[in-house]
């Protein structure tokens, strides 16, 4: 029962300070597009996705490394965790060190070649501050999420994001000139202020918690070294990919017949008002990915098949219920959204069109989580690079001949066979049944049934307007058809009486060494 109860508090303490996150970040976006015009936001896209793979580089994931291990030195009976946080934040000091030192030396032509002749020199000489505290953050927040004291966790994302908005806020509604060189130097200069201000955090709540451990570290640095490699080299993949396809929208966008300025501006549009806007009802999934990974870890350690077979057939049927209705609350609503953001008719458009699929996008977040979990790196990075190699070449082909609907197919191309890939792996790997049939046949249904029922039910009460106070009670109700049907169906369960919340009984057997 303490077990159970724990496990549920997390994952609603991660869910609701997630929210927060995502709302606020959506907010910002919607600020500086205000303030600074769509190009602002592109510019701060493409440097996002620079700095997000530096920073890659310079901590391998370090998240997911100490979180995974961590996870898994608590699953033997004499392990040392604080043992393996300092092999962590070892490994992430040689890293940030040796990526910072590129940087600084690689500043100028980086700033020349990757950012359209841009001179950002200056601004990229900072990003080692950045590096450096947001490596040893990660090392932190990777340590609390596997110990499940989650809440500490997103506190630090809490603090770590307000301290970014406020610096983020202030210096663009100070700033004069809008120009690449100080758009960049805001984005770098807040990223900086946040990293610095979690850490101070993470690291005071460490020390003031902080309890010897009684059994010795079953890993030396070498063998943690070589254990986080793998899952390193995935991520970094991933991160090279994604800020090269990033980096070519822009690009194949002028081709088509855009201007700079105008190609900026759309995937400014994209990248601050659509992507965000798509990923937003996932905050549900996301708040318990890093849970699902440490979970995974610990049942592969311990031999548990059953376990991950029970977890996996819950995480699968629950994530499709909530994903397919979000894609259709989506495509009822797109361009309300994109209007209401800010988008325009573009975002709007966009949105609609993407959200059927929403539920292959949300479906790789729980299953990447459960393939780092099980140890199955290799075949997550050939799958992402497989995933995006299409995703280039669709844009690279089609981008340049019908412009932003190449964007769309490059989507869908991508997510609907990488994430049909993942499927099948984890089917596999846990012995699960596929039951495609119960899992999203039945959800598809009743969304759009129960759609169909609530605007009956609206039309005959004279509610017809599509204004923001009307989609927001339509969604309700909606919502709360679609889960009453599935509930008398039977199909909403989370937990039973010999199962902890998606996860089993024996979550936490060597937690409370630590705690």
């Amino acid at each position: 029962m303490i077990i159970r109860s724990k496990i549920i508090r997390d994952t609603v303490i991660l869910t609701v300070m997630q929210l927060i996150l995502d709302s606020a970040a959506l907010l910002l976006n919607v600020f500086i597009t205000k303030n600074l015009g769509t190009s602002a936001i592109g510019i701060l896209s493409l440097m996002g996705s620079f700095l997000g793979l530096a920073g890659i580089l310079s901590n391998g994931n370090a998240f997911l490394c100490t979180s995974r291990l961590i996870s898994e030195e608590l699953g033997k009976p004499e392990g040392d965790p604080n043992g393996i946080l300092v092999h962590g934040i070892k490994l992430c000091l040689l890293l940030s060190a040796a990526v910072s030192a590129a940087v600084v030396i690689l500043a100028e032509p980086v700033s020349l070649r990757f950012f359209s002749g841009a001179h950002m020199t200056a601004a990229l000489r900072k990003m080692p501050f950045a590096l450096v505290t947001g490596a040893v953050t990660a090392c932190l927040k990777g340590y609390f999420n596997a110990t499940r004291r989650a809440a500490v966790s997103a506190a630090g994302d809490i603090t770590e994001f307000a301290a970014k908005c406020v610096y983020i806020v202030v210096m663009t509604l100070m700033t004069g000139n809008v120009t690449e060189d100080a758009v960049c130097g805001i984005m770098i200069g807040g990223v900086i202020a946040g990293n610095a201000v979690s850490l101070i955090f993470l690291g005071t709540v460490y020390i003031k918690n902080y309890h010897r451990s009684q059994g010795m570290c079953s890993l030396s640095f070498r063998r943690y070294a070589a254990f986080s490699f793998p899952i390193m080299g995935g991520s970094i993949l991933t991160a090279v990919l994604s800020s090269t396809n990033d980096a070519l929208i822009p690009i194949c966008l002028r081709q088509y017949g855009d201007s700079a300025g105008r190609a900026l501006g759309e995937f400014g549009v994209f990248e601050g008002i659509v992507i965000p806007t798509l990923f937003f009802p996932s905050v549900v999934l996301c708040s318990v990915s890093g849970i699902i990974v440490s979970e995974a870890a610990r049942a592969r350690a311990s031999g548990n098949s059953e376990r991950i077979r029970r977890m996996t057939e819950r995480l699968k049927a629950c994530t499709l219920m909530f994903s397919v209705f979000a894609a259709a609350v989506l495509m009822r609503f797109g361009s309300v959204i994109g209007e209401l953001l800010g988008g325009g008719a573009l975002a709007g458009r966009m949105i609609t069109i993407i959200a059927p699929v929403v539920p292959f996008i949300y479906m790789e977040i729980v299953l990447e989580s459960m393939i780092k979990g099980l140890g199955l790196q290799s075949f997550s990075s050939v799958n992402y690079l497989a995933e995006y190699i299409i995703r280039i070449t669709a844009v690279l082909i089609l981008v340049p001949r019908i412009g932003f609907y190449g964007i769309v197919i490059s989507y869908y191309a991508s997510n609907i066979i990488g994430n049909s890939s993942r499927f099948i792996r984890i089917i596999r790997a846990s012995g699960a049944k596929a039951s495609l049939l119960r899992t999203v046949a039945l959800p598809v249904t009743l969304a759009f049934s129960t759609m169909s029922l609530s605007e009956l039910i609206f039309r005959f009460m004279g509610l017809t307007e599509e204004k923001l106070l009307y989609s927001a009670l339509f969604i309700v109700v909606w919502g709360a058809f679609y889960c009453l049907i599935f509930s008398a169906l039977g199909k909403v369960k989370l937990f039973s009486k010999s199962e902890a919340v998606l996860f089993g009984d024996n979550a936490q057997q060597t937690v409370s060494r630590v705690l």
